[in-house]
């Protein structure tokens, strides 16, 4: 039996990717055969997700470059790194470690096949697992109790205009264009719903969002740019349904258990980012045009279609998406 072991935990970015490793840090932290001291390596814009966290130790951030926090690494005398992000900004670092690592299998192989021959090789297998094969060397198995996102006092009351379940949360961006509805057919869908929508997003959705309020102003309360991360988050633990894209917003849903539709465009819930809540698996729908010969285009996404026909978005079916939303809300 080890007495304890310091583990550095490494994933870059982005929102979604992050919040998704926190069933990890949580089973290593519970579960493993002694004290586990948990420090995570990150980009310090995205601390914020992890700054609540109780079970993480210590945040080490970087604004550009791996040489900007090496030698802080180095002074931390680490027994082991987990490396969740697996590239070469991730490899520099462990080259200058020089510990025992353990690395996530990002399956980029299988993904080009998808993408470009739409040969399906992809394992059945939600990206939390694939995170937790990483660190089954010690025992730890998958706790099932889904994703962690922790709110301070502060973020909780920058919400409190908000009230509980009385709005339905729909995300305006998803970080590339394909991978959301045109504004239109976002008010089309706005339009449809039965009772107030708040609009979520960054400062990058703001122009996005300010259409869709001049369009639908007594149906929306425009949220985009106006609350940080976390008090966004807040925003979406009080929501009665979630509707989002492929994005951060969508997986910091499924930490709260939210009922969440999710909407999928160039990209696929076959890659095994879908909502991941195994505790409360009824409260997930995903909507997606499956039959699309020309979907996956890219496993991240274009600023438009390259098709440009865009299909995968421009034929979702709303009226789907307004009857799960209704059927939640009831």
């Amino acid at each position: 039996m080890r007495t304890s072991a310091k583990f550095l935990i490494i994933r870059f970015s982005s929102i979604g990717d992050i919040v998704l490793t926190t069933p990890l840090v949580r089973c290593l932290k519970e579960q493993f055969d002694g004290d586990a001291e948990i420090h995570y390596l990150t980009k310090t814009s995205f601390f914020p997700i992890l700054e609540n966290n109780p079970n993480i130790n210590k945040l080490h951030g970087i604004t550009g470059s791996t040489n900007e926090v090496i030698e802080q690494l180095l002074e931390e005398d680490f027994d082991f790194v987990i490396d969740l992000h697996h590239n070469l900004r991730s490899l520099r670092v462990k080259r200058k470690l020089k510990l025992v690592d353990f690395s996530f299998n990002k399956l980029n192989w299988e993904k080009w096949l998808m993408v470009n021959f739409k040969k399906n090789r992809l394992p059945a297998t939600h990206i939390v697992d694939r995170y937790l094969e990483t660190v089954n060397s010690w025992g730890i198995k998958n706790d099932q109790k889904g994703l962690d996102y922790f709110l301070n006092e502060e973020s909780t009351n920058a919400a409190s205009e908000f009230s509980d379940g009385d709005f339905i949360a729909l995300t305006v961006g998803g970080g590339f264009a394909t991978k959301t509805m045109p504004v239109e057919r976002m008010i089309e869908l706005i339009k449809l719903l039965p009772i107030k929508v708040v609009l979520m997003g960054g400062q990058e959705d703001v122009e996005k969002a300010s259409l869709i309020e001049k369009e639908v102003a007594d149906k929306v309360i425009n949220a985009c740019g106006k609350y940080s991360l976390n008090q966004s988050a807040a925003i979406i633990k009080k929501a009665s349904v979630v509707i989002a894209h492929d994005t951060g917003l969508m997986h910091i849903a499924s930490a709260f258990s939210k009922p969440i539709i999710s909407i999928w465009g160039n990209t696929i819930p076959a890659f095994g980012m879908y909502p991941y809540m195994p505790q409360d698996s009824e409260k997930s729908v995903i909507v997606e045009v499956a039959d699309l010969s020309c979907r996956p285009c890219s496993k991240l996404g274009y600023d438009k279609c390259p098709k440009k026909h865009f299909k995968c978005m421009n034929e979702i079916d709303l009226d789907l998406i307004v009857r799960k939303a209704k059927q939640f809300l009831d």
